[in-house]
């Protein structure tokens, strides 16, 4: 492990720490909830997170197939994906 490590972990913890307090306390609850989100074909191919999640609360991007079952859980959040509408030709 590189010496800088504990350093650049400590001020990296601090920092998303200081953005969930300024956040608020039951907006943080909410996102630490699993969420349900509708999704259509146009939102497709579907990643998460969405390009609106705000910032503090990103993880890896990681792409979901949602038309095989209709609905899917993110791996990382647990926010759920429900397809609504015509599932495109080809899936």
């Amino acid at each position: 492990r590189p010496k800088c490590y504990d350093r650049c972990y400590d001020r990296c913890y601090d920092r998303c720490y200081d953005a969930r307090q300024e956040a608020g306390k039951e907006e943080v609850t909410a996102m630490a909830d699993p969420r349900e989100i509708e999704v259509a074909q146009k939102d497709l191919p579907l990643h998460c997170p969405t390009p609106g999640a705000p910032l503090w609360s990103r993880h890896p991007r990681v792409f979901l197939d949602v038309t095989q079952t209709g609905r899917v859980l993110c791996p990382y959040c647990g926010t759920q994906y429900v397809f609504k509408g015509v599932a495109p030709k080809g899936h």
